[in-house]
């Protein structure tokens, strides 16, 4: 499949694998490192001093608060990462926040994100009254008949995901065909703005953005109203793009992207979930989440390519995620996001899933079972074999992914 990690991704979509470091040693995937433990909130293992000074400097712009002085707004969700991405367990980690998508779907099956009126991501707050105008929050148009909630997402790990090759990617996918195709995935494939050329997305409900550094001047514009060299047009809010005028700040606010390199060294350096400990029921419960075909689109490990970095050097990490697009059916957002079509939706990695006490892309539910029997499209199969275990195995199963 041309990748070093040909072997574990075949292995992974056919069976799972198991959880632990095995199945890359088992494989003959070459690693320096397993990623099996950690502390939330806490640099990745290896750092150097001076990585984990960078980390830490990062971890300064994460927390700032942003004012309309230096660029919030004119319309916004939040005026610091932290109020996303914090406690619980750690900064990093999400408060399950709700943002809100919209769009139409037409007649003829086609969609129409409402530029023209601020879709598809709703603004939730407005920066208020400055030289003469009141810049308010938006609100969902009466034109919209999609509407979806989508839930924030904890960056714990992201590092080692942006490390991964795009080949990996593209090798899990073909070894899905081949070996599961009622489930298999596709890699969307976008546009890496540092490049031009197309890369595969990794980040967001959608896979819609292909690197962290892409990811977190994304995140700054769309959520904080942050402009910068690769995102330097501010929002138009409600799609008006004539009330600008009225910008308070209208130069690109961190012209020479500094604060969005720092969040992408915060991010980069931030160590993933530790990796559950498989002993006694939890031991039987990964074998269970490779029987009934989770692993499938849950994949258990994956593994860097070579960095300069040796804490992102060629290191076996436990997402639980092939960070691919599924067709889930019913479950989809409806919303068509960059490469992604409405029903498609990025497997949602499981690492850290003790945390969160909502579920799924809208946090609709609030409980393992209930997350699963949700499950539709692609999913369905993993679906309904869950739905057949025995008590044994269902529990067993449950408290696996209770210690993820």
């Amino acid at each position: 499949m041309g990748s070093p990690c040909a072997a574990l991704l075949v292995c992974a979509a056919v069976s799972g694998c198991g959880s632990s470091a095995s199945p890359a040693a088992d494989a003959g995937a070459p690693f320096t490192a397993d990623l099996t433990s950690g502390k939330y909130g806490e640099p990745l293992p290896s750092v150097t001093a001076e990585e984990r000074a960078t980390f830490l400097d990062g971890r300064g712009a994460f927390e700032k608060q942003e004012a309309v002085g230096s660029g919030l707004g004119p319309v916004f969700n939040q005026p610091v990462c932290t109020q996303c991405h914090d406690f619980p367990p750690a900064i990093g980690g999400t408060n399950q926040r709700l943002e809100t998508r919209y769009g139409r779907r037409l007649t003829d099956g086609g969609f129409d994100p409402l530029t023209e009126k601020g879709g598809t991501l709703l603004h939730d707050h407005g920066i208020g009254p400055v030289q003469g105008f009141d810049f308010v929050a938006e609100v969902v148009p009466p034109e919209a008949n999609v509407v979806a909630g989508r839930r924030t997402q904890p960056v714990f790990g992201l590092g080692l995901v942006d490390a991964t090759p795009d080949a990996v990617f593209l090798a899990l996918a073909d070894a899905q065909v081949r070996a599961a195709p009622q489930a298999a995935g596709r890699a969307a494939m976008v546009i890496d703005l540092g490049t031009g050329q197309r890369a595969v997305g990794r980040f967001g409900w959608k896979a819609n953005v292909p690197t962290l550094f892409q990811f977190s001047g994304d995140a700054a514009l769309n959520e904080m109203g942050i402009t910068s060299p690769q995102f330097p047009n501010e929002i138009c809010p409600q799609g008006d793009c004539t009330v600008l005028a009225y910008n308070p700040n209208p130069t690109i606010n961190d012209p020479d992207g500094r604060d969005i390199a720092r969040f992408t060294a915060f991010m980069r350096f931030l160590g993933p979930p530790p990796a559950p400990v498989l002993s006694g029921q939890v031991k039987r419960g990964s074998e269970v989440f490779a029987t009934v075909g989770c692993a499938v689109c849950h994949v258990p490990t994956l593994i860097t390519g070579p960095s300069s970095s040796a804490a992102l050097d060629r290191v076996a990490y436990h997402p639980y995620s092939d960070f691919l697009l599924h067709d889930m059916g019913a479950l989809g957002d409806g919303i068509e996001q960059d490469d992604a079509r409405g029903a498609e939706m990025r497997t949602q990695p499981l690492w850290g899933l003790a945390f969160q006490s909502r579920l799924l892309h809208d946090g609709r539910v609030t409980t393992i079972p209930a997350a699963i029997s949700a499950h539709d499209g692609q999913g369905s199969g993993a679906r309904d074999r869950f739905a057949a275990l025995g008590d044994e195995d269902r529990a067993a199963l449950l408290a696996f992914l209770a210690a993820l």
